[in-house]
């Protein structure tokens, strides 16, 4: 009996140290796994970081030219300023079509034109981007002259005729904050009806 029961003791004792182990294997996985978040977290942070920075250098945004992109124009203005606007883009080296479209958009060819945001005349200009540009903005000459230079001098920061024409209605600190043309519906339709989407 001594015999058994040592036998006994012993499986117990053994069953017991087994379970033991067993149980400490858990642990030793469920620290493994601790540690594999841990881990995983500290990547995933560091891989967010990096894709944050990597937005800020991929290339700008490029949009093909659509079917209302270069000389084409087809409202019904046939005053005295459409001439003025022509000479004004062929100066500064924007595609005509476009900068009539622009005028169009902007004030309908009316030189008496003010927005609710004080922008004034055939291209709209903001009292202080006039002033900035050297413009009477009430004379019609120089207005769509300076507007047309305004808009130049986007395409030259930007690059691109769409985010030269959002930064003209948005701004350019707006559109460099959004990295291209901003979410505004106002801006979004604008450049859709002077470019074509």
């Amino acid at each position: 009996m001594t015999g058994k029961r040592v036998a006994a003791a012993a499986v117990f004792g053994l069953a017991i140290f087994c379970g033991q182990q067993a149980l400490a294997g858990t642990g030793s996985e469920a620290g493994r796994l601790a540690q594999f978040r841990a881990k995983t977290k500290v990547l995933d942070g560091r891989l967010s970081e990096q894709y944050a920075a990597s937005v800020a250098l991929t290339p700008r945004s490029f949009s093909a030219p659509s079917q209302w992109d270069g000389q084409g124009y087809s409202g019904n203005y046939a005053g005295p300023y459409l001439d003025m606007a022509r000479s004004a883009a062929s100066r500064h080296a924007i595609p005509v079509g476009l900068f009539l479209r622009l005028v169009q958009q902007e004030s309908g060819w009316n030189a008496q034109a003010v927005s609710a945001k004080g922008a004034v005349g055939l291209a709209q200009l903001m009292p202080g981007t006039a002033r900035h540009m050297g413009a009477d903005a009430r004379d019609p000459y120089q207005n769509l002259d300076a507007g047309a230079r305004y808009l130049a001098a986007q395409y030259r920061d930007f690059g691109s005729w769409p985010l030269a024409l959002a930064a003209y209605n948005a701004g350019p600190e707006v559109v460099r904050r959004y990295g291209g043309i901003p979410p505004y519906a106002e801006t979004q339709a604008y450049v859709a009806a002077i470019w074509g989407s």
